[in-house]
C-alpha cells in the first residue's frame, strides 16, 4: 500500500478515536441527565399506550354504542329524535359534542347534517357537515353533495354549484358522480349559465353514458345548445 494511503488511514483512525473519546466523555458527564431523559421517555410511552387501552378505546366503544342507537332512530325516520336524542338514547348532536375525539363523534356530525337537511334547516346542516372529515370516498362526496343541497335551499346557487362540482371531482363513483354532475348542471341552468351546464352534461355523456343521468343527457345537451345559439 502506498505511503500516502497509509497516512490517510492513520488520520482517519485518529479522527474516529477522538470522536469516540468525546462521546465517552459526554456520556460520563451527562449520565444522570440521560438516565432521567430515558426514564421520562419510557414514562411518556407508557402513558400513551395506557391512555389508548384504558381511556380512548373504552370511549370509542361507548361512542359507537350511542351512535348505533341514534342510527336506528334515523333509519326509522325519527329524524328529530335521532338528532336530539330520546330517553336515554343520545342524539347525534350530543354524541358529536360528548365524544368529539372519537370516530363515532366525527361521524355524528355527518348524520346531524343529514337530519338538519331533512328538517329544512340548511344553515345548520352546512355547519355540521363542515365539521365532518373522512378518508372514505363515498362518504366524502356525499357530504360535499349534501352541502350543495343545503346551499340550493338557501338560494345560494353559486356555492351550490361549487360543492356539487367538488363532489363530482372526488372519488369516481358510477352512481354518485353523474348524479352530482347533473345537479350542478341543473343549478347552472337556473342561473342562466347554459355554457357551464353544457360542460357538466358533456362530462356525463363522455364518462357515464350508461348511468341514469346518461339516459337523458342528449336531450339536456340539445337544450343547452339551443339556448346558447339564441344568445349568439
Amino acid at each position: 500500500m502506498a505511503k500516502k494511503e497509509l497516512d490517510i488511514l492513520d488520520e482517519t483512525s485518529a479522527v474516529a478515536e477522538a470522536g469516540l473519546h468525546k462521546a465517552e466523555l459526554f456520556v460520563q458527564k451527562n449520565k444522570q441527565a440521560l438516565l432521567y431523559a430515558g426514564g421520562g421517555l419510557i414514562a411518556v410511552v407508557g402513558l400513551y399506550f395506557g391512555a389508548q387501552e384504558f381511556v380512548f378505546k373504552p370511549m370509542e366503544e361507548e361512542a359507537q354504542s350511542a351512535l348505533y342507537k341514534a342510527q336506528n332512530l334515523f333509519g326509522a325516520d325519527s329524524v328529530k329524535a335521532a338528532l336530539n336524542g330520546r330517553g336515554e338514547a343520545l342524539g347525534f348532536l350530543d354524541i358529536a359534542d360528548e365524544y368529539s375525539w372519537t370516530k363515532a363523534g366525527n361521524l355524528a356530525h355527518y348524520y346531524a347534517g343529514l337530519c338538519y337537511l331533512d328538517l329544512a334547516q340548511p344553515a345548520e346542516a352546512i355547519e355540521e357537515l363542515d365539521q365532518f372529515s373522512t378518508n372514505d370516498g363515498v362518504l366524502d362526496i356525499t357530504a360535499l353533495g349534501s352541502i350543495g343541497d343545503a346551499f340550493v335551499e338557501l338560494k345560494q346557487n353559486e356555492e351550490a354549484v361549487e360543492y356539487y362540482e367538488k363532489a363530482a371531482k372526488g372519488t369516481d363513483n358510477e352512481f354518485l358522480t353523474p348524479l352530482f354532475l347533473r345537479k350542478a348542471a341543473l343549478v347552472s341552468e337556473m342561473e342562466g349559465n347554459f355554457s357551464e351546464a353544457l360542460s357538466f352534461y358533456q362530462s356525463i355523456k363522455e364518462k357515464y353514458p350508461l348511468s341514469s343521468e346518461g339516459s337523458t343527457v342528449d336531450r339536456d345537451i340539445a337544450f343547452c345548445e339551443a339556448k346558447l345559439s339564441t344568445v349568439k
